[in-house]
C-alpha cells in the first residue's frame, strides 16, 4: 500500500496535546535554576531553550502566530517562527506562546510565573484562530462561568466600560456574595490608580499581582482560585493566551485595544485599524473555534497552578491541559527524577540533565 503523503487524523490535538504540555513543564523545569536569581532574561532564555528543543522533537508544522516581539539580543519566540520538524504531510498548527509569563516574578523569585502556549490546528470556518491583536495593550475583564449563567438567567450585562461599581454588584449577585466578599485581581501599575480607588469605593476586595495576568485573567474561572474577577489594562498576546484558555473553562472575557499615547493610536489607524479601535472582543473573538488547546505549567505558585517543588534528586511540576472542543480540564501532577531527567535544548541539539 502505498504511503499516505497527508495523516489526516481526526482531532489531531487529542494526539499531539502532550507533548504541548512536555513543552511547557521543560521550559518550567530549565528556567527553575533562575528563580530568584535577578536575572530575568537569561530565565527567559532557558525557557525558550527548552521548549524549541522539545518542538524539534514533534512532528508538527506549527507556526507562531503571537509571539514575543524582536528586541537586540534579548531571548524569545517570535512572531513567523517555526515549530516542529515540517515533515510533509505532518498536522499543522498555529500557535500562541509565552514560555515565562511573569519574568520579573521569577527574578524575584515572588509567585505567579507560569510556561504556557496555545495551538489551534486549522478548522473549517475558522479564519483565524488565534488573534494577532496590533496595540500593545488591551483593557481586560474576565469572570467565571457562575457569571456568565446569571446573566443569561436574570438578563443582567456586564459591560468592560460600565461604571465599576455596577459590575461588581453584578458579579456579587451571580456569586451570591456581598459585594465587599468579591476578590477583584489586577496587575499592580500606576495607570491603574483611577480604577483601584473605585474598586476599594465600592468595597470589594483587591488582590494585587506584580506580574503574569496570563494565569490571573483565567484565575475567576477556576472556583478554587477564589478570585471573583480579573480588571485592568495588560498585553495584548497575553490576553489572547488567557481568552484560549478561558474558552476551555467556560468562562469569557472582554477586551479593548489600549492605545499607550497618541503616537501608538496614529500608528494603528494609520494601520487601517481605526474601526477596531472601539471594537469590545470578546473570548470567541482572539480565540476561534473549536480547534484549541491550551496548557501551562506553573514556575512559582499562582491563582492558577502551584509552582515547580524541587527536593533533592526528586521535581513536581503541575500543569494544566485543556481543549475549547470538549471543554476537558485536566490538572496534570508530574514527578521528575532528575537523576535520570533530561531536557532537550535547541542551543545544541544535545539531551541535558537538569
Amino acid at each position: 500500500m502505498p504511503r499516505l503523503h497527508r495523516q489526516n487524523y481526526h482531532d489531531i490535538e487529542r494526539i499531539i496535546e502532550f507533548d504541548f504540555v512536555r513543552a511547557t513543564e521543560a521550559a518550567a523545569l530549565n528556567s527553575l535554576k533562575w528563580l530568584g536569581r535577578g536575572d530575568k532574561e537569561k530565565a527567559d532564555g532557558a525557557a525558550c531553550d527548552a521548549m524549541r528543543g522539545m518542538f524539534d522533537l514533534m512532528n508538527i508544522c506549527g507556526e507562531v502566530v503571537i509571539g514575543e516581539g524582536i528586541k537586540d539580543d534579548a531571548p524569545g519566540i517570535f512572531k513567523g517562527e517555526q515549530l516542529g520538524t515540517w515533515l510533509p504531510g505532518t498536522p499543522q498548527f498555529d500557535i500562541a506562546i509565552d514560555p515565562i509569563d511573569g519574568t520579573t516574578n521569577i527574578s524575584k523569585g515572588a509567585p505567579n510565573s507560569i510556561s504556557c502556549m496555545a495551538a489551534a490546528s486549522p478548522e473549517a470556518g475558522v479564519k483565524v484562530a488565534l488573534r494577532d491583536v496590533p496595540s500593545f495593550y488591551m483593557t481586560k475583564l474576565a469572570y467565571g462561568p457562575r457569571v456568565i449563567q446569571y446573566m443569561h438567567k436574570r438578563g443582567d450585562s456586564l459591560q468592560l466600560e460600565a461604571p465599576i461599581s455596577e459590575t461588581l454588584a453584578i458579579v456579587a449577585r451571580a456569586l451570591e456574595k456581598r459585594v465587599q466578599d468579591v476578590v477583584v485581581m489586577m496587575l499592580d501599575r500606576p495607570r491603574h490608580k483611577e480604577i483601584v480607588d473605585e474598586i476599594r469605593t465600592a468595597g470589594a476586595s483587591l488582590r494585587m499581582i506584580s506580574d503574569g495576568d496570563i494565569a490571573a485573567a483565567m484565575a475567576p474561572a477556576i472556583p478554587e482560585s477564589n478570585v471573583d474577577l480579573y480588571m485592568g489594562i495588560g498585553g495584548s498576546p497575553e490576553a489572547v493566551l488567557a481568552a484560549a484558555g478561558i474558552k476551555c473553562l467556560g468562562g469569557d472575557m472582554q477586551c479593548k485595544m489600549w492605545p499607550r499615547d497618541a503616537k501608538e493610536r496614529k500608528k494603528l489607524i494609520d494601520e487601517s485599524c481605526e474601526k477596531e479601535l472601539d471594537r469590545i472582543f470578546f473570548a470567541d473573538d482572539l480565540a476561534d473555534g473549536k480547534n484549541i488547546v491550551f496548557c501551562a505549567t506553573g514556575i512559582s505558585d499562582s491563582a492558577l497552578l502551584r509552582g515547580v517543588k524541587s527536593q533533592g534528586t526528586s521535581a513536581t511540576t503541575y500543569s494544566v491541559l485543556m481543549r475549547a472542543k470538549s471543554k476537558t480540564v485536566r490538572f496534570i501532577r508530574a514527578t521528575h527524577d532528575l537523576t535520570t531527567k533530561t531536557i532537550r535544548l535547541r542551543s545544541d541539539n544535545r539531551e541535558h540533565r537538569i
